[in-house]
This record gives C-alpha cells, sequence and structure tokens, in this order.
C-alpha cells in the first residue's frame, strides 16, 4: 500500500462482519443515553467513507448520515470545524433532530437543508477531516480508513471527471489534504482502521477488512 509520507501503514488486516465493528464502536462509546451515537468516518478522499457510511445506516436501525462536503459546500476544503460542531454536532448532544441550512447554502441558493431526525441511534459522519483534534469532544467512536494513495488519485478522477476544472479541482484538494491531514494524525486517534480498496478479499456489502489495534 502506497501512503503519503509521515503516515504509518497499519497491520495486521483481517476480514471481519461489518456487525462486528459496529459492536466494537458501540463498546467505545459507554454510557451513552438520552441522544445518538455519534462516530466519525475519516480517510483520504475516495478510501471509502461515503460507501462505508451508507451500509452502516442500513446495517443499523434508526441510523442516519452526515456528509463533511454538505458543511463544506461552497465554504472551504477543511475550515469547516466550527461549522459542523455548531450546526450539527452540538445538536446532536443534546438529543434534538438537526435540521439546519450552512450560510453557503442561503447565498447560493441551494434547496433543501442538513436533517438528522430526532430519535437516531447512530449518526455516522463521514468526511476527510473530521476526526480532528476540534471535534474529539462531539465524537463518541470513529474510524479511520486506510487507502492506497495511486487508487485513491484513480478513484478520484473516476469520481469527479477528467474535465480541466475538474483535474484543478483535484489537484487543489490532494494540496491541501496532505498537510491538513498529516497535521491532525487521525489515524493516531481511530477507534477502528479499516482499510479502503484495493484489499483483502472480502464481501463489501456484509465485510469490512480492519487492522489489529
Amino acid at each position: 500500500m502506497r501512503l503519503h509520507p509521515g503516515e504509518p501503514e497499519a497491520s495486521g488486516w483481517r476480514v471481519v462482519p461489518i456487525a462486528e465493528v459496529v459492536r466494537r464502536l458501540h463498546a467505545a462509546s459507554p454510557g451513552v443515553s438520552g441522544r445518538p451515537r455519534v462516530i466519525a468516518i475519516d480517510g483520504r478522499g475516495g478510501s471509502g467513507k461515503t460507501t462505508l457510511a451508507e451500509r452502516l445506516r442500513e446495517l443499523v436501525p434508526g441510523s442516519a448520515v452526515v456528509h463533511t462536503d454538505d458543511v463544506a459546500w461552497h465554504h472551504a476544503f477543511f475550515d469547516w470545524g466550527d461549522v459542523l460542531a455548531t450546526t450539527v454536532l452540538q445538536p446532536l448532544h443534546r438529543g434534538t433532530a438537526v435540521d439546519c441550512r450552512p450560510e453557503a447554502w442561503i447565498a447560493h441558493g441551494r434547496p433543501g437543508s442538513i436533517t438528522v431526525p430526532a430519535g437516531a441511534t447512530f449518526v455516522w459522519v463521514e468526511g476527510t477531516g473530521v476526526l480532528r483534534a476540534e471535534l474529539t469532544p462531539w465524537l463518541d467512536a470513529s474510524i479511520y480508513l486506510q487507502g492506497d494513495l495511486d487508487e485513491q488519485e484513480r478513484l478520484l478522477a473516476a469520481r469527479d471527471g477528467d474535465q480541466p476544472s475538474q483535474r484543478e479541482h483535484v489537484a487543489n484538494w490532494l494540496r491541501e489534504e496532505l498537510p491538513f491531514m498529516l497535521r491532525e494524525q487521525p489515524w493516531s486517534r481511530a477507534t477502528v482502521i479499516a482499510a479502503g480498496p484495493p484489499h483483502l478479499t472480502h464481501d463489501p456489502a456484509t465485510e469490512v477488512v480492519v487492522a489489529h489495534r
């Protein structure tokens, strides 16, 4: 696995059922009552965070997903921690529903809002940079997805397109992502380290590849 300089490669990889990962996250956040467990899913762009979050939402009854891309929309690549904390994470800790329209949504006329219904059991907050020091007080447990750099760049290009403007966007993203991730080192505080593609053969619908902790 090719990683950016400064990120240690995890070891002891094994295939486990997704349900086992949920049990580990639940056990890592004892004593939570009256509100959902808030679980961060971090990893480099293209590492499979959104896909994993959706599988977890389908597996865990009453759970919901928040995408940091929605919080960061027309705002900044990474300078959105305070926005996420005040508009999403703090209401979740109060046990109230979330229904917010970030300022950039209002300014650019984006319809809809970021919503989480009251009574959710787990909230999966997925996005590169969510497992940062300033948000730690609002996170109950976390997953870090470690992925191969070459595969990351290939997946980003496939996802975002090959037009010049999109290539420039990906290049700008990668330039900001590296120093941010090396500064925050989200892998060092993760409850579970899982592997993004490619890795051990497994059924991605029901299984996850995790590292020894």
